[in-house]
């Protein structure tokens, strides 16, 4: 295991989550929050898990798979990205799959991964960027203790000629 709360730990992935990440790499519903537009074979994939193996430092990027405790089944990722040393900042983004959605699983893996950027990372600051319409992220990350800081204005392009603010949201450990 690798980091632990009441209901829930984060693990690295490995070469067992090819197919899970296969999956949800390729789920066209989430495509828009993840900036997605194509497809990824499973060698591309397979490749991907190789190089998650390195650390945050190498990579500047961590994904990690959210499991349950008592039945280590995974429930959701949690990826850092972005990973600045030089500022001791990276940026952060949550996805709960759907039918575990609503049980406080994504509040505890946010402060269980606040936790470890603070403590382990010795980071100053986490941020995350959200798409206006996208309420639930919102009530979350402010729930978390994420403040709002600023608004990009027609930032992501959701249809032909249809533009989605996106908001900044920024948290300081000091």
């Amino acid at each position: 295991m690798f980091i632990k709360s009441q209901h829930i730990y984060l693990r690295a992935l490995d070469s067992s989550d090819l197919d899970l990440i296969y999956l949800l790499e390729n789920d066209m519903s989430i495509w828009q929050i993840s900036n997605t537009i194509a497809p990824f074979s499973k060698d591309i994939i397979q490749l991907y898990l190789q190089s998650a193996q390195q650390d945050i430092y190498t990579n500047k990027q961590l994904r990690l798979l959210i499991c349950l405790n008592e039945t280590n089944q995974p429930i959701g990722t949690i990826d850092l990205f972005e990973f600045d040393p030089m500022n001791l900042r990276v940026g952060v983004g949550i996805l709960i799959f759907e039918s575990y959605r609503n049980n406080g699983y994504a509040i505890e893996s946010i402060e269980v991964i606040k936790q470890y950027t603070k403590s382990v990372l010795i980071l100053n600051q986490l941020y995350c960027n959200i798409n206006a319409t996208n309420y639930e992220s919102i009530k979350l990350f402010e729930k978390c203790g994420f403040e709002k800081i600023g608004l990009k204005k027609q930032w992501n392009r959701v249809s032909l000629n249809q533009f989605e603010d996106e908001i900044m949201y920024q948290l300081i450990f000091n």
